[in-house]
């Protein structure tokens, strides 16, 4: 885990009012890579039994399966399908465990699982994996029950009915299990997952869907802000090795002992929708310098982004000139301080401009300390020329 004294770029501290947080141990650079993680649990997105419409994706990697010629099939259900021998045998020896086979097998013919809400059976799946990795790998356990994320009376349900069933269908060898500890996993589990979504191209409506959940338990540290000043990437169908890896990389300059912040969704969507998501999912209200100011505004001043992502001109916000933009870089050795950091600027230059895509963009790597003046798109991964942006 990340400590103070990890020679990390980044520092693990407490922030009254924020709780654990990640700051900067050191200057850093737009487009500089601050964590890769590797995730603890990884687990399917989708109901125990998949729409014959929906990809296939390996189950252990989460690559999508293009074709049925290198697939192969789990010997012991054929259910669960592996992009390759290499792959089925890692998720033998760890993530489909024969428990967990069998397991998943005996779920996918309870009735009583089928009648409750479809976000059930996406919780079957994370207990299942837990569990396992309970089994596998008790410290990694032990890991994940560190992380934040307490029990809320509203959950009780949930967990009393799934104790019942997996106590009772599938229950885990060797392993004492107890509402208390299903109610806590689940809490876990709602703070700290991470959707890897499915590929763009497979959007439906503007809406994409989530192939799959990690838990990545130093990426869990990054706090949420509306303007962000970092972004995650993934690169589930394109990275050789390790392509359930997270990277986040810095959107902008920021200096020595600034907060890291993440956007826990879009970074477009409106105030009420931005506020309503965070409550609901995450259990807090977001006072960040973005939300303090479109608090103040009517609800059709609000929506900044119109459906087609273009910019709409609000009374209270213009967007910035070309001849403005210098104002906009901090001279050498300062950094523009995010509380004046206009929300105009920030779409121009960093939200994708590709037609219902919505992603950030950051700007590659540094290359022998020059920065890149090429930025990529976190969601459909379009890249796109500084030039582009003049």
């Amino acid at each position: 885990m990340l400590t103070a004294d990890s020679g990390s770029v980044l520092r693990l501290v407490e922030i009254e009012g924020r709780g654990r947080a990640l700051v900067a141990s050191q200057p850093l650079k737009a487009g500089q890579i601050v964590l890769q993680d590797s995730p603890i649990v990884v687990y399917s997105a989708f109901p125990l039994v998949k729409p014959q419409s929906s990809a296939s994706y390996c189950d252990n990697c989460f690559r999508i399966l293009f074709s049925s010629a290198n697939v192969v099939p789990c010997p012991l259900c054929s259910h669960h399908l592996f992009c390759g021998p290499n792959c089925l045998t890692a998720a033998t020896a760890s993530s489909h465990s024969p428990w967990v086979c069998q397991a998943l097998s005996r779920l996918r013919d309870c009735p009583s699982l089928f009648s409750q809400p479809l976000e059930q059976q996406v919780q079957a799946r994370f207990l299942i994996a837990a569990y396992n990795l309970a089994l596998v790998s008790p410290s990694d356990f032990q890991v994940l029950l560190s992380l934040q994320g307490q029990y809320s009376p509203s959950d009780a349900p949930a967990a009393e009915f799934l104790h019942s069933l997996i106590s009772s269908v599938c229950p885990p060898p060797s392993l004492s299990i107890s509402i208390e500890l299903i109610a806590a996993l689940l809490a876990k589990d709602k703070l700290n997952a991470f959707g890897l979504m499915e590929p763009i191209s497979l959007q439906q409506d503007g809406e994409r869907s989530v192939r799959a959940y990690g838990i990545y338990p130093k990426a869990s540290f990054f706090n949420h802000d509306c303007l962000p000043n970092a972004c995650r990437f993934d690169y589930l169908d394109s990275a050789l090795d390790q392509n359930t890896d997270v990277i986040v990389r810095m959107i902008h300059d920021v200096p020595v002992g600034r907060e890291i912040c993440l956007s826990y969704f879009p970074v477009n969507l409106n105030y009420s929708a931005r506020q309503k998501r965070l409550a609901e999912d995450y259990g807090f209200t977001c006072n960040c310098d973005r939300c303090k100011v479109e608090a103040n505004w009517s609800d059709n001043e609000t929506d900044v982004i119109d459906d087609n992502g273009t910019i709409e001109e609000n009374e209270d916000e213009e967007i910035m000139e070309e001849d403005n933009d210098e104002q906009m870089v901090a001279s050498e050795g300062d950094e523009v301080g995010e509380a004046d950091f206009p929300h105009a600027y920030f779409f121009v230059r960093y939200m994708c401009n590709r037609e219902n895509c919505w992603g950030t963009l950051a700007p590659l790597p540094p290359s022998n300390d020059v920065q890149s003046k090429m930025l990529e798109c976190n969601v459909c991964g379009n890249l796109k020329s500084e030039e582009d942006m003049c």
